[in-house]
């Protein structure tokens, strides 16, 4: 019986692996579960799953919680707080964590999980975006065992070659890896007219062609900082230099990614776009579950289209590409700009052009530090999101 923590539970990436689960029950148990602020779902997940442990982000909420459980009879003990976070991630009497909070929120837990040299299923990129060296040391230091969720990476991950279980780099010339193809839906603007572009709005940017996700993720895939931050990520996973990783459109999101050796063989992973299949092969990883995921019939498909993006049309991916070769603190200086942006847009304080706009001045006039400690980080997360808090301002006025 393998024991979980979700971080994120409530969340779209939480959801879909407690379905993943819920099909196993001799399988896994649920330890903990952990949500910010939407307490009835989170204690709805209670009364199914009976964690040990539920945190949520504030005291009111864990009042709330902790109100609602009483009243249905379950005895979850009721945390809330960064650290009670780092202690369900890190805690003895849980063997795997599904770290899955969206943004820099999920950074302190997902190290800890680390740390604690747990299997750590990522499907919080900021992780390795804002503190990549970190993280990756102190995964090799406890010997914990990562495991890519986001599609993309996942998709990496299976079509890499594993010797005795150890994955290669891609900069080791002995894996035979020419290049990692990232492939990009392209979001739901891929044909608009780009002169069009400063018209759209939150609900527009939220309606993905394949994938159902959440509002910030929604956005982040509509600019593709989404895939920009997935190059950082991969970077950081992969041991993979900047000028061996390529993004390709794929529209139908069939193909998830693929892996390109220097003998001319390309290997892809392919599925139906639906995230329970990478949460599957990571829960049960090295074995293979049901996920809950209909069959992909390749001949349905109509046909598998591919195209290089266009930096004009997506200049947050151009933005990332530039983050990750300036290395140091300038990644986490993007995502925290980008974080701010992204939910001013949602708010109506900018238009979805100058999501780019407050990236770019927030990277370019704040100093690149070195990403040395975790105190180094947050504190230029924290110097990003006033200079790009300060920039909506000027933008709003």
């Amino acid at each position: 019986m393998q024991r979980i923590t979700v971080l994120g539970a409530t969340g779209s990436i939480g959801v879909s692996t407690l379905d993943v689960v819920a099909r196993h029950p001799g399988r896994y148990s649920v330890y903990a579960l952990s949500a910010h602020s939407r307490v009835e779902e989170l204690a709805a997940q209670c009364v199914q799953f009976r964690p040990a442990r539920a945190v949520v982000g504030t005291a009111a909420a864990a009042d709330r919680l902790a109100a609602l459980l009483r009243a249905a009879g379950v005895k979850t003990e009721v945390e809330w707080g960064e650290q009670a976070l780092c202690s369900i991630a890190s805690a003895a009497e849980t063997d795997s964590v599904m770290a899955a909070i969206v943004g820099a929120a999920g950074l302190a837990p997902t190290l800890a999980a680390a740390r604690a040299g747990k299997k750590v299923l990522l499907a919080n990129k900021e992780a390795l975006v804002m503190s990549g060296q970190l993280f990756m040391d102190a995964v090799h230091a406890s010997g914990a065992v990562l495991l890519p969720i986001d599609s993309e990476h996942n998709a990496i991950f299976q079509s890499m070659p594993q010797f005795g279980g150890k994955m290669p780099e891609v900069r080791d010339a002995s894996a035979g890896i020419a290049k990692i193809l990232l492939t990009a839906s392209g979001g739901p603007f891929l044909t608009r007219d780009v002169a069009t572009l400063d018209a759209v709005t939150p609900e527009q940017a939220c309606k993905h062609p394949n994938w159902s996700m959440g509002r910030k993720i929604s956005v982040d895939s509509a600019t593709m900082m989404n895939k920009g931050l997935e190059v950082i990520e991969a970077h950081w996973l992969f041991g993979a230099p900047a000028d061996r990783i390529e993004v390709v459109i794929h529209p139908q999101s069939v193909i998830h990614s693929m892996v390109s050796y220097t003998d001319g063989s390309v290997l892809a992973q392919l599925g139906n776009p639906d995230m329970r299949t990478p949460i599957a092969h990571a829960l049960a990883y090295p074995e293979r579950i049901a996920s809950g995921v209909a069959q992909l019939d390749l001949t349905q498909m109509a046909g598998l289209h591919f195209h290089q993006p266009d930096f004009e049309r997506f200049p947050c991916l151009q933005l990332a590409f530039d983050a990750l070769r300036a290395g140091g603190t300038a990644p986490a200086l993007l995502n925290a700009a980008n974080e701010v942006a992204v939910q001013a847009f949602l708010d109506l304080k900018i238009g979805f052009r100058q999501i780019d706009r407050v990236i770019a001045h927030v990277v370019d006039t704040l100093p690149h530090g070195d990403a040395h400690s975790i105190e180094a980080v947050m504190a230029q997360d924290a110097a990003a999101r006033a200079a790009a808090e300060a920039c909506v301002a000027g933008l709003a006025k």
